[in-house]
């Protein structure tokens, strides 16, 4: 297949999923079968794009043969590609996990074609190269998020579906404000191209282009949950069934950490401060997040924090691009990507098995928890190799994630986030103790509430989808070099991204650099 489409596919699988299942509304089960096929159809997809980039490096594709900058860019480099395979993976894993956990009234109202449309929303993110087109799929990323946040109409996940709105909408605002400030200066939305003519900005407004980023990186600073624009978070992810909350969990703060790195290695130029501020805003977010993860004792609020928490690990390895050594600059980007990785694969999973633990124990609450490991020991391996991948046990995948952050950040000398760091793995450490000693190790109170029990083929769905996220935690972790090298592949890419300047250009006008004339001083 050539490369054009295959790029287009790991959007249009799940796409066209999701518009057959609109027009199956009154099936819910042929709804559930288009969402497989389709989550599987995406999986296939990335890993053939994944495979052409590593074999032919940037790939292009123009919609509607109009011409970069003017039309639709869709590129696909190493970090576009990943990102969209790991999508494919936790979107595969998280519908076969949703025919088991969504109940038939939210199955009515269109559940796995919400959930089809998010990961076409998501891949779109990962793969456009225009920045008005990379605001449309933050929209459609918003909708479907929203309204699987709030199917079913409970109190609690209203309130915690319209903050969770809200934020985002002012997120939203934020980032098309910025797009247009960026068309006025550059007259262009093309990343490629912005490239090249912000560059040509910076040197004689430089405040200007400063300022714009700074438009951006809290447009981005919100989606991704940094400190302080982080509430809105683990106030909306407790509140749906565990499937919604693992969805989100594992993807949507991703997409705005990929979204700071796109903007800060490609389209703007080296910004004097903003690498420091970074470095600050990330040991913020480290601890807050962690010391709210630990003041909770119920779990998918703790496993919401530390969401939080563990952004900061990838935003600070992503403020070493400030370094003024390339090796650190190097070491910093690729110990975020790894780190990206790592960390959808493992929260994503903690999410589901806080679902069964919740099938088992009756409640998602610790004190009303307890004895979960003599009554199911499967349930506290599945639990332990997530939990200690998140605490940074080695030799799991969590330790090499962050082995990596930390490193990177002793030899670009960010004592002061190292420090952070290090103090948030310990209380990471803490608060998935507490986890283990309440839920898992105590007895179970006499008042524990008694769950329905489960068929043999339902509990099957429940836990495949958590038995091969632990796996491919426990392959990262015995063996990192492959996801390692391809990080570092992806760093030197994103640090010199001429490679992808050069691949857009050949699908646009005859010219290697803008007119000067064309940028607004």
């Amino acid at each position: 297949m050539s490369g054009p489409w295959l790029l287009t596919l790991p959007v249009l699988a799940p796409l066209t999923a999701a518009a057959a299942g609109v027009v199956a509304w009154r099936v819910p089960r042929a709804q559930a079968v288009l969402a497989l096929i389709g989550s599987a159809a995406q999986v296939g997809a990335a890993a053939g794009l994944l495979a052409r980039v590593l074999a032919g490096g940037v790939q292009v594709a123009q919609l509607g043969s109009w011409p970069a900058p003017f039309g639709i860019t869709l590129a696909a480099d190493l970090l576009g590609a990943v990102m969209a395979l790991v999508t494919g993976v936790i979107g595969l894993t998280i519908t076969i996990y949703s025919l088991a956990d969504i109940d038939e009234g939210r199955r009515a109202f269109g559940y796995f074609p919400l959930v089809q449309v998010l990961l076409a929303g998501v891949a779109a993110a990962f793969l456009t190269g225009d920045l008005f087109n990379l605001y449309v799929c933050f929209e459609v990323l918003l909708m479907a998020s929203f309204v699987l946040l709030a199917l079913g109409g409970q109190r609690a996940q209203m309130a915690g579906a319209l903050t969770y709105v809200t934020i985002n909408l002012l997120s939203s605002a934020l980032f098309l404000a910025g797009v247009g400030l960026t068309y006025g200066v550059t007259r262009s939305l093309n990343m490629a191209e912005l490239h090249l003519r912000l560059a040509i900005a910076a040197e004689s407004r430089p405040e200007l282009i400063v300022a714009l980023a700074g438009v951006f990186l809290v447009a981005f600073g919100i989606k991704a949950a940094v400190f302080p624009l982080y509430t809105w978070l683990p106030a909306s992810y407790h509140t749906p069934p565990v499937a919604v909350s693992a969805l989100l969990a594992g993807l949507l703060t991703k997409v705005g950490v990929y979204a700071l790195i796109r903007i800060l290695t490609l389209v703007f130029p080296p910004l004097p401060g903003v690498p420091t501020f970074l470095l600050g805003v990330a040991a913020l977010t480290m601890v807050f997040g962690v010391l709210g993860a630990v003041a909770m004792y119920e779990t998918r609020r703790i496993l919401s924090f530390h969401i939080v928490s563990q952004i900061g690990y990838m935003v600070m390895g992503l403020a070493l691009i400030g370094s003024p050594s390339q090796a650190v600059r190097a070491a910093g980007l690729a110990a975020a990507l790894f780190y990206v990785v790592h960390h959808i694969l493992v929260k994503a999973n903690l999410f589901l098995v806080a679902g069964l633990a919740a099938r088992v124990g009756g409640s998602f609450q610790l004190a009303q928890l307890g004895g979960l490991a003599p009554r199911a020991p499967w349930l506290a391996l599945l639990f332990l190799i997530p939990a200690g991948s998140l605490a940074g046990v080695p030799p799991l995948s969590g330790f090499w994630a962050k082995l990596a952050v930390i490193r990177a950040g002793l030899e670009g000398g960010a004592w002061l986030a190292v420090t952070a760091a290090l103090a948030a793995g310990l209380l990471t450490v803490l608060s998935m103790a507490k986890i283990w000693t309440e839920g898992f190790w105590k007895p179970a109170p006499p008042e524990a509430p008694q769950p329905a029990p489960l068929c043999r083929r339902r509990l099957g769905l429940l836990v495949a989808p958590s038995v091969a996220l632990a796996v491919l935690t426990l392959g990262i972790g015995l063996h990192p070099r492959p996801l390692w090298e391809l990080s570092q592949r992806a760093a030197v890419q994103l640090l010199d991204p001429a490679a992808y300047v050069a691949a857009v250009a050949e699908h646009g006008p005859d010219r290697t650099s803008p007119p000067a004339q064309e940028v607004s001083p």
